[in-house]
């Protein structure tokens, strides 16, 4: 019997103004809550563009730095090739300041021998270390 109550009154609830303000009200919720999730995505949306564009930026960020960091990378290689040859051929002229130096001795002491009046040991044209030619070049150590 109840559910009869129910169906009857139901029946009535429309007409009942009481009833009436309560569809009111759901029907204002009901398109407030459409609102409220309409700007809900609408925020969402934004978002999802605003994340977008920035994986965008530091994309584009990303492809400089990497740009920077191959022509350092670069630079670096060309200079260390040129620095190995500067090295080569320090060593090289070290080592012909050395026997220059040792060809410079043995010169003056023979010049000390002739004006004492000795008699000259060493042919000037026999010198005792031949000098080495100077062979590091520009070329050599380039990739």
């Amino acid at each position: 019997m109840a559910p009869n109550h129910r169906q009857t009154s139901s029946s009535s609830d429309k007409s009942d103004p009481r009833y009436a303000t309560m569809d009111d009200r759901k029907r204002k919720r009901m398109i407030s809550n459409r609102e409220l999730a309409r700007r809900s995505r609408q925020r969402k949306q934004k978002q999802l563009e605003d994340l977008m564009a920035e994986t965008s930026r530091l994309q584009i960020e990303n492809n400089a730095i990497t740009q920077r960091i191959n022509a350092a990378s670069q630079n670096y290689i060309a200079l260390e090739s040129a620095n190995n040859i500067l090295r080569a051929q320090e060593i090289e002229l070290s080592d012909r300041l050395k026997s220059l130096t040792s060809i410079l001795k043995i010169v003056q002491q023979e010049e000390d021998d002739v004006s004492r009046g000795a008699s000259m040991k060493i042919n000037h044209w026999q010198l005792p270390c031949p000098l080495p030619p100077i062979m590091a070049s520009s070329d050599m150590f380039q990739f």
